[in-house]
């Protein structure tokens, strides 16, 4: 990468096909891949880290429940349109790019990375509580929580390593059983429904009254928290221009379902909302509720780590393909984005992720112990993820305005307003993270990564990037950058009009 070349505020060099031959991913997926990973993604969110809301009263999770769902139709109609506009791994940060430049898009890509280096840590807490008990229940031991986390991220990294066929293949069938998992709570958990359950002692449904609301938005994003990935494998899906709107919309509706269902009925059983508050396994406790505790309800919640599992394993592909697609550009160092010869999967990428996630668990859990290192993890994981939102929406209206001539295979129905309102609430969940005492200080902690992170683009990262995919769409106004086509690296330095 000799040559050089100035544009702007940043500096480009030169790549040619030595530097993308390291860097090749493999097209795999189809609509039901994608469909599996947008919803794998998310359903560990029933399973746990929900239910610390509740903390707030189960009325203000409920309300917050609904601005966020909004929030949510907005930001992936918006997302559904711009991706097959800009079919790029680099997903959210090749959007901002487009609309806002290379500081636009560094500021929503590091944000992303955040979310979904931190989203699996807050994971595999929960698949640790799960196991935990479960062991200590059916065969009287059990390790320390650190010990079940590296085991996990060990495991999940080596299967990501292996390859998209066989990660894709995984997601599938884990997404599918995690489903199957949730109906059989379902269905067992209607004969028990008690309304009173909502209610936490003399306080009712608003714990907390109005600000109780705002305290919940964090637990209600975890919900439908990651289903904004599926723009990361563009690079790997046969057909992204139509495969993956069609993969989002109805990845979300499912999720909205499954949701709504374990937010009422759930908290509708015993040990009922106020207990669940604070407990690290709720759907195992409701399980016990059903089938009663012992043996069965053990093994029940043993085959319920399938949903901590299906997130697990799709997130950490996400961050994979998140950091890969900044490293390949130059934002993040070159090394970053190296994949394995014949398997063509993001081995540093993936590795390095995997390192962050866990020390950070550590590094909490010794601070305060299992009961806060959970939520700590999940404050922590949206702040990154509303920054994102908020910037993509924001990439949504713009580009609609200032790049109208790009093809469109797919155009939101909610058009503008759609991304407006959803950029709002991204804004409000924010601000809101930074009203609870008892999270802030890893909120201030992240925050301070990501301020670090700009420091790092403005005096080392922007110096240094690269004519990938997403460089190209940008500079080229989508005239060129279309790797489903035209491969990689074909635009040059001295075409670029300034």
């Amino acid at each position: 990468m000799a040559n050089e070349r100035k544009i702007g505020a940043v500096t480009y060099r030169e790549a040619g096909d030595e530097y993308f031959g390291k860097r090749k991913l493999k097209r795999h997926a189809g609509i039901w891949s994608l469909w599996a990973l947008g919803v794998g993604a998310v359903i560990s969110g029933d399973f746990f880290g929900w239910n610390f809301g509740l903390a707030y009263g189960f009325g203000g999770l409920l309300i917050a429940t609904v601005a966020v769902t909004v929030m949510y139709f907005g930001l992936c109609y918006s997302i559904a349109e711009m991706s097959p506009a800009m079919p790029h791994t680099g997903g959210a940060y090749s959007f901002s790019r487009s609309a806002m430049g290379p500081w636009g898009g560094f500021t929503t890509g590091v944000a992303e990375t955040i979310e979904y280096v931190i989203t699996p840590a807050v994971i595999v807490v929960g698949i640790g509580s799960y196991m935990g008990s479960i062991i200590e229940d059916l065969f009287g031991f059990d390790f320390s929580q650190p010990i079940w986390w590296a085991i996990f991220y060990v495991v999940f990294v080596g299967l990501n390593f292996v390859g998209v066929a066989a990660s894709f293949r995984f997601t599938v069938f884990i997404t599918l059983l995690s489903l199957g998992i949730l109906a059989v709570f379902f269905i067992g958990a209607i004969p028990k429904f008690d309304f009173s359950q909502y209610a936490t002692g003399e306080q009712g449904w608003l714990t907390e009254g109005i600000p109780g609301i705002f305290y919940a938005l964090p637990f209600a994003i975890w919900f439908y928290l990651a289903i904004e990935e599926l723009p990361l494998a563009a690079e790997e899906s046969h057909d992204p221009k139509r495969d993956i709107p069609k993969g989002t919309i109805y990845g979300l509706l499912t999720l909205v379902v499954a949701g709504f269902l374990v937010l009422f009925l759930n908290s509708g059983i015993a040990p009922g909302s106020g207990a669940l508050s604070t407990s690290a396994e709720p759907l195992l406790d409701g399980l016990k509720t059903i089938f009663g505790s012992g043996t069965s309800a053990s093994l029940l919640g043993l085959v319920a780590v399938a949903g901590l599992v299906a997130s697990f394993h799709t997130i950490i592909y996400a961050y994979g393909r998140n950091i890969f697609s900044l490293s390949r550009a130059g934002y993040y160092p070159h090394q970053f984005s190296v994949t394995h010869g014949s398997r063509q999967t993001p081995y540093v990428a993936l590795v390095l992720g995997g390192v962050i996630g866990w020390v950070a668990a550590y590094i909490i859990y010794e601070a305060g112990g299992t009961s806060q290192v959970g939520a700590s993890l999940l404050y922590m994981a949206v702040f990154g993820a509303v920054i994102s939102y908020f910037m993509q929406c924001v990439a949504f209206v713009l580009l609609r305005r200032r790049m109208p001539e790009i093809e469109r295979p797919y155009r939101s129905p909610l058009g503008e307003w759609g991304a407006i309102v959803a950029a709002a609430i991204a804004l409000v969940s924010l601000i809101a993270l930074f009203w609870n005492d008892d999270y802030r200080p890893g909120v201030y902690g992240v925050a301070l990564f990501y301020l670090v992170a700009l420091v790092y683009f403005a005096v080392v990262g922007r110096h240094r990037l690269v004519l990938s995919p997403e460089e190209e769409f940008a500079l080229t106004r989508g005239e060129h950058g279309h790797p489903e086509t035209e491969g990689y690296g074909k635009t040059h330095l001295a075409d670029v009009k300034e």
